[in-house]
């Protein structure tokens, strides 16, 4: 079976703790706290790789976690920042959070890589806590646990144009001719049991993408068939070929499959429903009847729609390049930008909702915030980064520490000290 899901749990590195150790050396009087750093625990990050097309090696180890951080030691001497761990994933691969759905990444277009989890910081060594009153100090910072959360990676293919209709109207064969795709083609329904990609190469650079979508039947958006399975590889199509058995050989009338279809695309996501469709009415070289023309049929029912209607033959290109040069025309019309699914959950949030203690007090007019909260959240967060300060930010507002602060009596130009980082404040 096509490999396009897995549920997996990742987990980034702990930090290292801080050593406490005091210098004791001949001939050296008071040598005082030496004890180093922890070191950082490893981030766990997605990484594209073009070779790959499935998630399959996701079904076999469901577990990945990133190196911890080695423990600080004597001398100042700094412990080993944990080994990154980096996940290769085939391009089009989202990962949501396991339990809302909600996306965290997508591996697509500009974004090839992805810190998804943060490794925890090193904890510091006694060596930073000495002070004139406390010149002996038997504290280090213990380093700061990992962040752990279970995803699911789904694989939406990319691709401009997805062939769509019920199984056995040709839509393999339509794509085999026209791009350099091979799929499987028999005459038996599902022969198509995974999404084919190829690309169609017309004059003056104007190709697209082309996927057929395979186990569209009336019933598939609740997963009757294989349509609960692949719909999802529409979601990124701009625009969709519908492919009707013109003929009828089986005995469906093309207008009620047409219907039926979009049916199905209605309740899988309406927005899909709404995207430009042309009907290509295929095995017209297989039409005997003189009196009546089923592509006139479909062109009476759907063009007055806005739909347009091509007859064509996949086994014998009839009709096959008007439809191609119609698409390609359609498609630069439309934003080029491919379609990116933005990002919805956003771990590091966590630290915002989860029930940790802090306190505000004032101290020779500074204003101090301490706490585990306080000193999880700045173990995670890089404040250097744009990213990273625009979560402090909404941090302080979203825990309500600037609330507190505010009720403590806080001024424009007072200092905020929060352990090692100070900032003055300023609404």
């Amino acid at each position: 079976m096509f490999a396009d899901r897995a549920k997996i749990w990742i987990r980034s590195g702990n930090g290292g703790n801080g050593h406490c150790s005091f210098r004791r050396e001949l001939y050296v009087a008071n040598g005082g706290p030496d004890g180093g750093d922890g070191g950082d625990g490893g981030d766990l990050i997605f990484e594209v790789d073009k070779g790959l097309n499935t998630l399959v090696d996701y079904r076999h180890k469901r577990k990945y976690a990133a190196g911890d951080g080695e423990e600080g030691g004597k001398r100042r001497c700094h412990g080993k920042n944990g080994k990154d761990r980096v996940l290769k994933v085939p391009e089009g691969t989202i990962i949501k959070e396991a339990k809302s759905g909600k996306v965290i990444a997508d591996m697509s277009g500009d974004n090839q890589r992805q810190v998804v989890l943060k490794g925890g910081r090193g904890g510091l060594g006694n060596q930073h806590f000495a002070t004139a009153t406390m010149q002996v100090p038997k504290y280090a910072q213990p380093g700061k646990p990992a962040m752990e959360l279970e995803v699911t990676l789904e694989l939406k293919v990319i691709a401009d144009v997805g062939l769509i209709g019920f199984p056995n109207v040709g839509k393999s064969t339509l794509l085999s001719r026209v791009t350099n795709a091979e799929p499987k083609i028999a005459n038996y329904h599902f022969t198509t049991l995974s999404p084919n990609l190829g690309v169609v190469d017309l004059d003056n650079g104007r190709g697209f993408v082309m996927a057929d979508i395979p186990g569209l039947i009336e019933g598939a958006s609740e997963g009757v068939g294989l349509g609960h399975e692949f719909l999802r590889h529409i979601e990124r199509t701009k625009m969709m070929i519908h492919v009707v058995d013109a003929a009828g050989i089986e005995g469906r009338d093309p207008v009620d499959d047409i219907y039926k279809i979009n049916k199905e695309l209605e309740a899988y996501n309406p927005e899909i429903a709404k995207r430009p469709q042309v009907i290509a009415a295929n095995k017209t070289d297989l039409i005997y009847m003189e009196d009546e023309d089923p592509a006139e049929y479909l062109r009476k029912e759907f063009e007055p729609k806005g739909v347009k209607v091509f007859p064509i033959s996949g086994a014998t290109g009839k009709g096959i390049s008007e439809l191609l040069y119609y698409v390609s025309e359609q498609l630069q019309l439309m934003d080029s930008k491919p379609i990116v699914f933005e990002q919805e959950y956003f771990p590091e949030d966590e630290l915002i909702y989860e029930e940790l203690p802090y306190e505000v007090t004032k101290e020779d007019g500074m204003y101090i915030v301490e706490g585990p909260k306080i000193e999880k959240m700045l173990g995670y967060t890089n404040l250097d980064s744009e990213k990273g300060f625009a979560f402090f930010q909404r941090f302080l507002k979203e825990t309500g520490i600037l609330k507190d602060l505010e009720a403590a009596g806080i001024q424009e130009g007072d200092t905020v000290k929060m352990y090692g980082l100070q900032f003055d404040y300023y609404k």
